[in-house]
Formats: structure tokens, sequence, C-alpha cells
């Protein structure tokens, strides 16, 4: 089967189940569920990304354990379809889901789960040929995207809007030269994808950008943490009946997960070595090279990317990913906003009568995320504001 033709039917197969009457049956099936014990373990969903390290790091070393819970070893989906399918149904109860992805299912499916965490902040670029040297160069092109609810999309489409290049999200006859067509493909098919010609660029998590450097495929044309100032990207989704009637093993959950994204900030090159492929431990299919160039960036790497234009805004002193648990509710009120103003190739009707505040409120739960960072000693280990606030930076 082609990877294009996978990745529609994923996509095809993922928007249904993000509606209210796609998710009926796989939510019937959880409800139908045994309540939870006490002891139920710990079933993390992940995909093979780096946005994925804080959950297969708090497993690897022991974490949850630590905090009196038993835990699986995790489980590796090869599709956002099949990570959202196996969660609303209650084959896992912890994951990670791209932060806008989280607001469809919340809000647009019902699905009964909450926000307990950012996973990670920035973590993603945009990858084009080698042949590609200004964002002029993508116009008449086709450029990929994980998902029309991703923050890659919308980060996507407010820097073409500022370079004068207009999106499209279907096919239908030739493309002007100010035209970008956007394609939802798997990150795993992006790279193929690249090298073969077919797409002309991507944005996506790492480290699929690092590997299209690596390979000499691609380069970085931006970094989106250069565009918004430590955006979260894919965020910790729980039950809500989990938070509800189990508070304390969510405690220790969110416990396990904070204190992970800690040690993986204090330990970023073991953190490379753990989560790949030489390491035995099967996390992840990529390199230690390829995840030591994101997670343990070169002086050297930071200077090309200044020089190319990668980084304009190295006062920010970005991460090419960073760890920092607290989901603030500003973000989740700016991220509501831009979806609003985000072209897109699915249902997107529910976001108009949306209210950004109070939706920012009724996403997340930080009952448990402020406990686990206070045990740390506070919003300082971080480097975060101690009065839990901040200000969104959209400077694309």
């Amino acid at each position: 089967m082609c990877a294009e033709y996978r990745s529609r039917r994923d996509v095809l197969k993922l928007a249904a189940l993000l509606t209210a009457s796609g998710s009926a049956s796989l939510l019937s099936a959880f409800n139908a569920q045994a309540q939870p014990k006490s002891d139920e373990p710990v079933r993390i969903g992940y995909l093979p990304i780096t946005d994925a390290a804080p959950l297969l790091i708090a497993h690897h070393n022991g974490y949850f354990e630590k905090v009196g819970l038993k835990s699986e070893t995790p489980r590796l989906f090869r599709s956002w379809s099949q990570l959202a399918e196996a969660f609303i149904s209650g084959q896992i109860n912890v994951v990670h889901l791209l932060s806008p992805m989280t607001v469809w299912a919340r809000f647009n499916s019902n699905i009964p789960a909450k926000v307990v965490a950012w996973n990670h902040i920035n973590g993603s670029a945009v990858t084009v040929a080698p042949t590609v040297n200004d964002w002029s160069d993508l116009g008449g092109k086709r450029v990929a995207i994980p998902f029309w609810y991703s923050i890659h999309n919308v980060v996507l489409q407010s820097l073409l809007r500022q370079q004068g290049l207009k999106v499209k999200t279907q096919e239908s006859g030739d493309l002007a030269p100010d035209e970008v067509l956007l394609v939802v493909m798997a990150p795993s098919d992006m790279l193929p994808a690249l090298a073969a010609g077919s797409i002309s660029g991507y944005i996506v998590a790492e480290p699929f950008n690092a590997a299209a450097e690596i390979m000499g495929v691609g380069k970085i044309l931006r970094f989106t943490g250069d565009a918004w100032q430590d955006h979260a990207c894919c965020t910790v989704f729980m039950h809500e009946r989990d938070l509800n009637d189990r508070p304390q093993w969510s405690q220790g959950v969110v416990d396990g997960i904070v204190q992970a994204q800690l040690w993986i900030d204090n330990n970023r090159l073991e953190t490379a070595g753990i989560l790949s492929r030489e390491s035995g431990f099967r996390y992840t299919p990529h390199s230690k090279p390829i995840l030591t160039k994101v997670l343990a960036p070169s002086n050297k790497d930071r200077e090309s990317y200044l020089a190319n234009g990668a980084i304009i805004h190295p006062k920010w002193s970005e991460q090419r990913i960073g760890f920092q648990p607290y989901p603030y509710p500003s973000y989740t009120k700016a991220l509501i906003e831009q979806l609003r103003v985000t072209t897109m190739a699915a249902d997107n009707a529910f976001l108009q009568t949306l209210d950004p505040v109070a939706a920012a409120t009724d996403l997340v739960d930080d009952r448990f995320v402020k406990q686990a960072i206070n045990k740390l000693g506070g919003p300082a280990v971080f480097g975060q504001p101690l009065d839990w606030q901040r200000t969104e930076v959209i400077a694309a």
C-alpha cells in the first residue's frame, strides 16, 4: 500500500473518530468497562517521535513504580488515528496528543478527557528540499503537515501568510505561483516523500527534521519555537474518570511524567541513547546521532541556523526541544484564537462558538501538575515564573 494512500485513510479515520457520532461506539465500550481499580497499571500509548520522551523516560526510569504504581511497557502506535482510537476505547489510559487535537476531541466529539500537563515545548520545524532557499520557492508547491488539528498547521499557515502565500487544502488543477498546497501525511512518510520530490517541504515533530539534515535530503527553513515562543506541541491527555475517581493514582502518573521532564533536561545525551534504536529498549526506531542532534544540538548547528534564518529570534534562546510541564491558560486561549483563522479540510464550525477563556479552563485540569512541580521545587526549577502566568509571544 502506498504511503500517500495510507495517510489519507488514517486522516479520514481520525476525522471520523473525533466527531460525536464517530466516537460514540468507542465511548460506549469504554463506559461499559468496570470502574478501574486503584492498582490498575499505567498504560501509555505513543508515537515514535521525541514528543513522547517524557512518557517513555518516566517508564524507563521507574518513576511510576517509585510512587507505588504499576506500569506496562508503553505501546507504540504508527498513526494518530490508531493512538486516538486506543485511548478513546480505554485500551490505554495515558497518551500524548497534539494540543489542537485535544481541543477537537473535547469540544467537537465530547471525549471525557482533559489535558493534565504539557509533554514538551517547541520540538518542530519546517524542513524543505535542498533546492528551496526562500519561502517564495514554496509557491506552486506541495508541503506536508501531520494533521489539520496540529500546531504545525497553525504555525505554518501563519508563516505562509506573512510571506504573501495562499494556502490550498485540496488539489484542483495547477497551483498558482503564490499558492501552496497542504497535504496531510504521516510523519514517517514525510522524509521519503521529500527525498522522492513528491513534496517540497514538511513541518513536523522531531526527529524527522534532524533525520532529513543528517541524510542530506532536506534542510531547516524555520523552527516553530522561533515563531511561537515556547509553544506546546503535544500534551498529556487522560480520562476524566481517572482524574475524578482515582486522584491519587492520577497524581502519581503526573508526578512521574514531570520528574521525567526535569531528568531529561539535565540528561539530554543519555536520553538520546535510551530512546535510540541502538539501546535495545526499542522505544523508537531512530538512531542516536539523529536524536542527539535534537536533544543536544551543537553550538555549530545553532550558528548555522542563525546564519541561514532558521532562527531569527536569538534572544529567545529557544531549545530545539524543551521540557516544561505547566499548561498555561494563555496558550490554550491563543491556540483557539489561532485555530479560528487557520484553513482546514476538516470540521471547524464548533470553534466559532467556543469561548477561548472558558475553553481553556474546561480543557485543562492543572491540579496534579501544580502539585508535581511544587514537589520538585516549584516553577523556578523549570525556569518558569512563580505566579503560573505568562504572555504568549507569536512573532512569526
